[in-house]
């Protein structure tokens, strides 16, 4: 089975050399990379193109923001399944696509766990995202796939179509949530951290990102579940974050 791994980026200098060298590093053999750059104008297409690699293939033009850019990947990859990896963002270790790719030989959809990492040079864990088993309408009760671990076939991909970029930065929310609420797919859980997801992203960076970020997700569920106009989860999936934190730290 070939998996599609899609990398959209703008300026990502300082990470993007971390994310290609852990799809390189990935034990399955049958990959391919595709970097969708925004046009960056500091070195990362240099870095990108210091990886001689047959696997990997690169767009650079102008985009209108990371969810145009992901529904281009979505119309050029080529594999039997598809996921996105951000570009500061790594596989947690070699085997991550070779457990992706097992799921998928009896599911249409595969998820894992994530750790959110300060920094891929320490990899100090911040907060641990144990997804735990899917169940139907657990959307409703504030749950949600970490969207980095988050591996469709084509056939249902094309089911679901493109990314919602009205919903922002909970469009990833929105395509997840039509994908396995709407779709009913045989579905599988990987009980494995797939990805290191840096900590400081566009939805974690700032208390009031994520507030938006999670009334857009209530926009989702009231379009597709026919939510209230305030439901469980928006209270809900706040408090599930408390428990992936490492308070110690």
């Amino acid at each position: 089975m070939k998996i599609s791994v899609i990398t959209v980026c703008l300026n990502s200098e300082r990470t993007i050399g971390y994310t290609i060298r852990s799809f390189i590093d990935q034990t399955h053999p049958d990959k391919e990379l595709l970097v969708i750059d925004g046009g960056s104008t500091d070195r990362t297409l240099e870095i990108v193109r210091s990886f001689p690699n047959a696997q990997l293939r690169i767009w650079s033009e102008p985009d209108r923001g990371i969810y145009d850019a992901m529904n281009k990947g979505l119309r050029f990859y080529s594999g039997d399944a598809v996921g996105f990896l951000n570009s500061d963002d790594t596989f947690h270790d070699r085997s991550s696509l070779a457990s992706i790719a097992a799921g998928l030989t009896s599911a249409d959809l595969v998820y894992g766990d994530l750790i959110f990492v300060r920094d891929h040079s320490s990899k100090l864990t911040l907060r641990t995202w144990k997804a735990g088993p899917y169940r139907r309408r657990s959307f409703r009760l504030g749950w949600a796939p970490p969207h980095p671990t988050f591996y469709i076939r084509r056939e249902l991909a094309k089911s679901v179509g493109p990314f919602a970029p009205e919903y922002g930065a909970a469009a990833d929310y929105d395509f997840m949530l039509r994908a396995m609420e709407l779709h009913q797919p045989e579905i599988c859980y990987v009980s494995k951290t797939l990805v290191d997801f840096q900590h400081g992203g566009k939805s974690t960076a700032s208390v009031s990102g994520y507030i938006i970020s999670n009334l857009k997700c209530l926009k989702s569920r009231r379009k597709h579940l026919q939510s209230a106009p305030l439901d469980v989860a928006l209270f809900a999936k706040p408090l599930r974050k408390l428990h992936q934190f490492h308070w110690s730290r």
